[in-house]
């Protein structure tokens, strides 16, 4: 159950989530704004959307720092080549916000890392980190993104072109 007060002329509304008070401009001076905001918010809670979360404070650097913690108390053997992933990604992405990631940026990174002559298992490399960090960020409650953006991976061309008989 939520309320509605004025302040400076302009009707606020307050509704809680979880126990947890949220305050909210209407940003007008009709009370009939504000009780239409305030019905919005309330059915959001009820249907579980995420309208109070700020997805656009989440940067680049928020996501690495997550990946690299979950390999850390994972255990996992391949922190190495998840910090030299992140390292090269910074270089792109460093600083950027997370929904500001999308395909097309990615693909540019990717372009960029072709022009410096990199294998595409190289480079595959650092896209799956990328990945690996968008669904980590998901999965988070709250979640940090609201949108996994599509990572194009490269075909790899390392099959191997013959094998050893048991007598050789």
């Amino acid at each position: 159950m939520g309320s509605i007060y004025e302040r400076s002329e302009i009707y606020w509304i307050k509704y809680y989530r979880h126990g947890k008070p949220y305050r909210e401009s209407s940003h007008s001076d009709m009370i009939t704004k504000a009780q239409k905001l305030l019905k919005k918010r309330e059915g959001e809670i009820a249907e579980g959307k995420l309208s109070w979360v700020n997805f656009e404070k989440v940067t680049f650097d928020d996501l690495a720092k997550d990946l690299l913690t979950d390999y850390r108390v994972n255990g996992k053997d391949t922190i190495a080549k998840a910090e030299r992933s992140v390292k090269y990604l910074k270089e792109f992405f460093g600083g950027t916000k997370a929904p500001d990631i999308t395909t097309d940026k990615v693909k540019a990174y990717i372009g960029k890392r072709m022009k410096k002559g990199l294998s595409n298992a190289s480079i595959n490399g650092g896209l799956a980190a990328l990945k690996r960090m968008f669904h980590l960020a998901s999965e988070c409650t709250p979640p940090k993104v609201s949108v996994i953006p599509y990572i194009p991976m490269l075909k790899e061309s390392n099959v191997r072109k013959g094998f050893f008989e048991p007598g050789q």
